[in-house]
């Protein structure tokens, strides 16, 4: 093995084991992943888009932001009244947008603020509201997908674009291909954008997929359906 290979090596056990380490000594045993637009604005950011164009696509991912912000916040506040230490904390990608938004409302409850950072060449904007060792940094895109689907016990997709649908296609496969045998909540947040973009009608129609692998996706547009839902959810595993 040559010099370059040896530090590829390292780097991949690194991204294991330094991850694996920090988890351990801040007692995270187990996360529910937010998944979503880096180029969702905050209301802020929305309001000064506004101002120099009206008609920006972007100013339609708004709400999505807040609903990211909202549930991520009374998910924390609801593992905290329930088990008292990080049984379920929140993790993003770490970027902004929809990341940021939920790593806020986690940060906002008090509750554990996880971010999986990767670095990008187009993605501005730092998240400030990660938790104190639990900001990680990958270079390789699949050791970040790892602790996405290790630790993870159930997930929130918001509307994204392609690393959004390379997150949620890769954690249906490994449910799917039974990799990943636990059960999984797994919340589409927003009905009209995964109405449009994702009809797994036409799946079924041609049979690529089965019945049973929709059984853990949950449509929503609402807050309180999706915490009731993955709350539900956990609980019933928890007491099982």
């Amino acid at each position: 093995m040559n010099e370059k290979e040896n530090s590829r090596a390292n780097r991949i056990l690194e991204e294991y084991l330094g991850p694996d380490k920090k988890f351990k000594e801040e007692n995270i045993e187990n996360m529910i992943v937010f998944f979503g637009s880096a180029r969702a604005p905050s209301e802020a950011e929305a309001n000064k888009l506004r101002s120099t164009n009206s008609s920006d696509p972007k100013l339609k991912l708004v709400k999505y932001n807040q609903a990211a912000e909202d549930l991520a916040y009374r998910l924390a506040k609801w593992n905290e009244d329930t088990y008292g230490y990080n049984k379920y904390s929140i993790c993003t990608g770490a970027g902004p947008g929809i990341m940021m938004a939920a790593n806020k409302g986690a940060h906002d409850a008090g509750g554990k603020s996880i971010g999986l950072s990767i670095e990008l060449p187009f993605e501005e904007g730092k998240n400030s509201y990660l938790t104190k060792n639990l900001d990680f940094s990958f270079h390789y895109f699949f050791m970040r997908k790892f602790w996405f689907a290790y630790r993870a016990e159930s997930l929130v997709i918001m509307p994204g674009g392609f690393g959004t649908m390379d997150e949620l296609f890769e954690m249906l496969t490994l449910i799917q291909c039974q990799k990943i045998k636990k059960n999984f909540p797994i919340v589409m947040f927003g009905k009209e954008f995964w109405g449009r973009f994702l009809n797994t009608e036409v799946l079924l129609e041609y049979g690529v997929i089965g019945e049973r692998d929709l059984d853990n996706l949950f449509y929503t547009d609402e807050v309180s359906e999706a915490f009731d839902y993955i709350t539900s959810n956990l609980k019933r595993k928890s007491a099982s």
